[in-house]
């Protein structure tokens, strides 16, 4: 691929049903065709020679649906921002999300409340893992209905991860910005701990799936973290200001696995 455009040779091994393609190649090119005219107009140009099967039967089908197609009325303004919201989440995600949002302010009541747990905040305790459950619901297939359709999209790879990992993000983080405000926990001790369980999320679950991930990271900080914390009545190293150097790394390091492997978000599997 140059800076531009497609490369020629992509363009026609596409056009002919190559399979020795790189997927990551081919999301690329797929990607590159939604926004450029120019290669799609070259795409076309080769079917035409590289694959007149396909073109006369492409010209067949459209000959029919033109007609057709001329009388369809045009999509109403609702249903294209609705098209517009879907590339940022699914519908499932936002009971979910209110469902995150409902157990900061529950934590932050019983911070406000003195519940006996001496220096331990429950917002501090369950910041770190609260996006990871919005992030596994956006690419759950049992919560999403339209799985199918959203990995088999040209933009379904790394590009539809991320944009709905930064949706879930937009509402779960000012949430805990506003409780840790309340409580005088400082965003340092959660924010960068937060964004490494989500990128870990992320590097794990194209190997196992992003829901499989998240459970098992939640799983981990609890048993780690949360309950040791809870009996012992103190804040354990993880939450505290000199594990952070540890924290950036940890998020250094998912970043670098969900980029290095960005294929594996185009396939069905990430959606377990």
């Amino acid at each position: 691929m140059s800076v531009e455009h497609a490369s020629m040779r992509i363009i026609d091994g596409y056009a002919r049903g190559d399979t020795d393609i790189a997927a990551d190649e081919m999301w690329a090119l797929e990607a590159h065709l939604e926004a450029c005219g120019v290669c799609r107009d070259r795409l076309s140009a080769a079917v035409t020679t590289e694959a007149p099967a396909v073109a006369a039967l492409v010209g067949t089908v459209w000959s029919g649906l033109e007609p057709r197609l001329a009388a369809t009325a045009t999509m109403p303004r609702r249903r294209r921002r609705s098209a517009w919201l879907s590339r940022w989440m699914t519908p499932t995600m936002v009971p979910w999300l209110a469902m995150v949002v409902g157990v900061t302010l529950l934590a932050l009541l019983l911070d406000l409340l003195d519940t006996g747990w001496g220096e331990v905040s429950l917002v501090l305790l369950l910041a770190p893992i609260l996006p990871v459950l919005g992030v596994a619901a956006s690419w759950s297939r049992g919560l999403d209905p339209a799985y199918e359709l959203t990995a088999s999209a040209p933009r379904a790879g790394l590009y539809l991860v991320l944009r709905r990992t930064a949706s879930v993000l937009a509402v779960v983080v000012p949430a805990l910005l506003v409780a840790g405000w309340v409580t005088g926990v400082t965003a340092a001790q959660w924010l960068l701990p937060s964004l490494a369980f989500t990128s870990t999320t992320l590097a794990l679950g194209g190997v196992v799936g992003v829901t499989r991930a998240a459970v098992a990271l939640a799983a981990v900080w609890a048993a780690a973290v949360l309950a040791p914390t809870l009996v012992t009545s103190r804040t354990a190293y993880a939450l505290q200001t000199g594990s952070l150097p540890v924290w950036g790394l940890v998020l250094a390091l998912g970043s670098a696995v969900v980029i290095a492997r960005r294929g594996a978000y185009s396939v069905l599997g990430v959606h377990r």
